[in-house]
């Protein structure tokens, strides 16, 4: 993992020496604040090891790695907003400390510094950046509009669920590795191949995260245990315990749903999950994105020992605690 944490290093740096203009305050100060939170700057030092896998010069795809960057960062700023979050890596969130006009605009101009960094590439890379990058983002759209319509709907299946976080979460892990690619001039065959092995990570990323968020420590999740229990979440597991269960388990789901007492909804609710075997279901249908992630970066036209930093990424998806 060493060469991913020098990338985030490298990365870190790069942010801070982004300009922004000082004036309006409101519009830029937010930009600023948000990028300071930090974070794991995962999907930016993705665009990088693509790049580098493919035979390139890590540096030539900064600038695309920090678009990727900025775009993930405006959908955090709109998501609290549409979320009524309070908190963001345990700081105020924009519109929290601002307001959620403020929230929406910062988060606005963002997504517009993403597009002029990418500007910067010459016109034979830039309309294949262009081109991945603008789907991506109609994709993400796409994605968290259809999670939202999910909290008015009782009948949603296990397949529109992995769409969805296909669309919401995945989509971009496979955008920042074929922008890395796009950059090193990667063939076409490469390029899918980098791109697939990203949406099938990321989903096994999402459905791990489902289960952590019931069976994770909580000493060292970070969040609560549960939470997606206590919010009706339409998580893998809560849509295949609704489709396992039986009459009188389906009764007990359904008053589980208006329950107040949040842990006695979570211990009742993971009694559900255990009667009915949904977490080993999940680690299966995990494991099975996993597996087809690994066999797309095996497929990759690239020397065995370039692809170890992004088999150890996806190795540590596949067994982190938190």
């Amino acid at each position: 993992m060493q060469a991913t944490l020098n990338f985030q290093e490298i990365l870190e740096a790069e942010i801070k020496k982004l300009v922004f203009p000082k004036e309006p305050k409101n519009l830029y100060d937010p930009l600023r604040y948000f990028l300071e939170l930090g974070g794991k700057r995962t999907r930016p030092t993705l665009t990088l090891l693509a790049c580098e896998l493919f035979g390139e010069d890590f540096n030539k795809a900064i600038d695309a790695a920090l678009a990727v960057e900025l775009f993930h960062n405006f959908t955090l700023i709109h998501d609290d907003i549409m979320d009524a979050a309070p908190l963001r890596r345990g700081k105020p969130t924009v519109h929290h400390k601002w307001n959620g006009n403020i929230g929406i605009l910062s988060g606005d101009v963002m997504f517009v510094e993403a597009y002029k960094l990418l500007a910067k590439y010459p016109p034979e890379t830039l309309a294949d950046l262009i081109a991945t990058f603008s789907q991506t983002a109609v994709e993400v759209c796409e994605g968290q509009q259809i999670d939202m319509d999910f909290e008015f709907r009782e009948d949603v299946t296990i397949d529109e669920y992995i769409e969805m976080i296909r669309l919401k979460t995945s989509v971009l892990l496979g955008a920042a590795l074929k922008m890395g690619g796009v950059v090193a001039k990667a063939n076409n065959k490469n390029l899918e191949l980098i791109y697939n092995f990203g949406v099938q990570i990321g989903i096994a990323f999402q459905l791990q995260d489902d289960i952590l968020d019931v069976y994770a420590n909580p000493d060292k999740f970070g969040k609560q245990v549960g939470g997606d229990i206590i919010a009706n979440k339409k998580t893998f597991l809560w849509i295949k315990a609704f489709e396992k269960a039986n009459t009188q388990q389906l009764e007990k789901f359904n008053s589980l749903t208006n329950e107040n007492n949040k842990a006695l909804k979570v211990k009742e609710v993971m009694a559900l999950y255990e009667e009915l075997d949904v977490r080993k279901l999940a680690e299966n249908k995990m494991n099975e994105f996993y597996q087809e992630a690994i066999y797309n970066l095996e497929m990759i036209d690239a020397e065995t020992s370039s692809k170890e930093a992004l088999r150890q990424m996806a190795h540590f998806i596949m067994h982190r605690d938190v």
